[in-house]
């Protein structure tokens, strides 16, 4: 990441991640308070401002969910502080309980949400379409193509934000959050954090009956004032492309266009490539302040065409606005939009979905033919060996799933699945999962089918998304007298965004001491009436505690400690200690491959003898596998030169594997 970019003074040009110049521009606009909760992709707007707490005067929270993260933030901007808030798309789903009603109240110091979309569903559980936040809730969004855009439009959000009073949307997609460019960013210019005084301008922020009537009033008429912006702001521009370059404005007097595209965010980019590839002239209208939208603009821009089309991913949102405008501007025009060619509400868009849709609408032949390039790249594809997804080598849920699997037996179950690394269990070769929605959500499914089925039910969950919204679903369980068994997977860190810290964790975000919450204490506290503690990684232990929790009628807890794996060996490292793999013994292996089949870890495969084999490069030396060998045949390396045959774990551990070594060097010396 390029960090020094971030925080230099400027003016300057910069190579960095959209991400990174989200962060820098609402640096710049001198941000004093940061919340969020971490969700790729905007993960990097996170780490960013985590790196500055040490260089800059600003606050930063790493909230326990969305929701408490846009309050927070919001409450900031409420006393009069500038405040910025960023999460994923499903994160808004979560804090939009506290966004509509922002809307209504308003607040006073800019206050900024960066939301990100992810068609596709890259990491999500879904692709929707952040776009109607905006538009329902009556707050102004911009959508940029590029980080020069991003950057651009979090500054001038911060202007909207203090001028009218409100809550400003900056809404991105996964392809936009990761893409790197070059950004021209301005001076640097911050003031120090210090506390205002509420009382000395207070102000009512409250939405109940008439209250909320009123903030409804004051809404609408901003959103019309807001209107008059969108219709001039040049962040919605008219271009013309000339077969060959972008030029801005109109054609050249004398030069016919009849296609316009009306586009917006990344699908801007590649509408530019695919007309390039065409050799296309087109009139373009990019749109980057979509809501309140430019609906004045666009019938100006409709009047003179014979056909338009409206590049976007996911939902009709651009479409049905310039279905609308053409009633009045040009009945006759043809709009393209979903259902054309290609476009559908699925998935990305990309360059030659473009291609194909553009050489549909203007009659020009495809420059080659990409289904055919396709296929053939898949012909490849298919004679490679499967890749499915999996744990880590090391990876605590490995070892707590297998005991579970054991601990279970064939008893009937139904395994009601979260959100987090364990999410994978839904996916082949694992396939061991009835039910993931949604953070939290285990809880709330778990007792649905507590209520209809036979079957007992298990739930798993892990540390951070039970503080971020599992804990409603426990109460829900103990009140209503639920039997199920929950399994927590306490890794100590939000693993799967990068390892950040959660409440569980004895340090907050940039390493500052808080106060870890006692998962154990608030489980008993909420009435769960049998919880086992198990380590992760003793497998062979754990079966009969976890029976023991299966069996007890009621809401029982298994709470599985075990550190995620990339955590714990880069802390292990930075002490200065080293994994210490595993190896097998090949003559003592009997090739059943049950550490292949059943345990599933990246670091086994099977040897050219046909036994098999640990990769001492991938290996992290947790010792699990060595629990599943029922020959004894998989062994620490530390034997090797004289140490146990145990896993070296911990910094102390590694010490002592040393001394091993060293008396076996000086035994081969002598």
């Amino acid at each position: 990441m390029a960090f020094k970019s971030v925080i230099e003074k400027g003016p300057s040009k910069v190579y960095i991640m959209a991400n990174e110049a989200i962060a820098r521009a609402a640096l710049e606009s001198d941000v004093k308070v940061y919340t969020t909760y971490p969700g790729s992709p905007t993960v990097e707007i996170l780490s960013t401002f985590e790196k500055v707490l040490g260089h800059l005067d600003l606050k930063m929270e790493l909230s326990v969910n969305e929701k408490v993260a846009l309050e927070t933030a919001a409450g900031a901007s409420m006393v009069g502080m500038r405040s910025f808030v960023s999460m994923k798309s499903v994160g808004v789903n979560v804090a939009s309980d506290a966004l509509y009603v922002l809307a209504y109240t308003g607040i006073r110091g800019g206050c900024v949400l960066l939301l990100a979309d992810d068609p596709h569903a890259h990491s999500s559980q879904s692709e929707q379409d952040g776009r109607w936040f905006g538009y329902t809730a009556y707050l102004p969004m911009f959508d940029p193509s590029s980080p020069q855009e991003a950057f651009d439009m979090v500054k001038e959000a911060y202007e909207i934000s203090e001028r009218w009073k409100t809550l400003v949307l900056v809404r991105t997609t996964t392809r936009i959050n990761h893409q790197s460019g070059v950004v021209e960013i301005g001076e640097m210019k911050r003031t120090p954090y210090e506390k205002l005084s509420w009382d000395e301008n207070r102000t009512s922020y409250n939405a109940v009956g008439g209250t909320a009537r009123e903030g409804k009033k004051r809404l609408l008429k901003k959103i019309e004032e807001m209107t008059v912006l969108s219709n001039s702001t040049p962040l919605n521009r008219i271009e013309y492309f000339d077969g060959g370059k972008v030029h801005p404005g109109e054609p050249p007097d004398g030069v016919e266009v009849e296609l316009g595209v009306i586009t917006a965010g990344v699908p801007y980019n590649y509408t530019i490539e695919g007309l390039r590839k065409l050799g296309l002239k087109a009139r373009i209208l990019k749109v980057g302040m979509i809501n309140p939208f430019p609906m004045d603009m666009v019938k100006e821009f409709l009047e003179p065409l014979k056909k338009v089309m409206v590049v976007e991913e996911l939902s009709p949102y651009l479409e049905n606005f310039v279905r609308s405008a053409a009633l009045d501007a040009n009945p006759s025009i043809e709009v393209m939009g979903k259902g054309f060619g290609p476009f559908s509400e699925y998935s990305e868009y990309n360059i030659p979905m473009l291609v194909e849709a553009l050489s549909t609408a203007s009659g020009i032949p495809m420059p080659m033919d990409y289904e055919g390039h396709k296929k053939k790249m898949e012909g490849l594809a298919s004679i490679l060996p499967i890749r499915p997804p999996g744990f880590c080598a090391g990876c605590p849920h490995r070892g707590t799933f297998t005991a579970l699997k054991r601990a279970i037996g064939k008893t009937p179950i139904f395994f009601s699945n979260d959100i987090g690394c364990y999410t994978m269990l839904v996916l082949p070769p694992h396939s061991w999962s009835d039910s993931q929605l949604c953070m939290g959500a285990s809880f709330g499914v778990a007792a649905g089918v507590n209520l209809a089925a036979r079957e007992k039910v298990v739930v798993a969950i892990g540390d951070s998304t039970l503080f971020h919204a599992g804990i409603p679903g426990i109460v829900n369980a103990i009140h209503n007298n639920h039997d199920l068994t929950m399994v927590v997977l306490h890794n100590s860190v939000t693993a799967m965004t990068g390892q950040q810290t959660h409440p569980a964790h004895e340090k907050t975000v940039g390493g500052v001491d808080g106060k870890a919450i006692d998962i154990e204490g608030l489980l008993r506290a909420l009435g769960v009436g049998k919880i086992v503690n198990v380590n992760s990684f003793q497998i062979r232990e754990n079966v009969k505690q976890m029976k023991e929790a299966l069996e007890y009628k009621g809401v029982s807890a298994i709470i599985s400690h075990g550190e995620c794996a990339l955590y714990h060996f880069r802390n292990l490292r930075r002490a200065g200690a080293r994994p210490v793999p595993y190896y097998v013994d090949k003559d003592m292996c009997k090739a059943p491959y049950n550490c292949i089949k059943d345990f599933l870890c990246p670091a086994i495969s099977i040897d050219v003898d046909g036994k098999s084999y640990i990769s001492p490069d991938v290996c992290v030396g947790c010792g699990e596998c060595a629990q599943m060998c029922g020959f004894g045949a998989i062994k620490s390396t530390a034997t090797l030169v004289g140490g146990e045959n145990k896993a070296y774990y911990t910094k102390e551990d590694y010490d002592e594997y040393l001394n091993a070594r060293n008396e076996h060097e000086k035994e081969v010396e002598e």
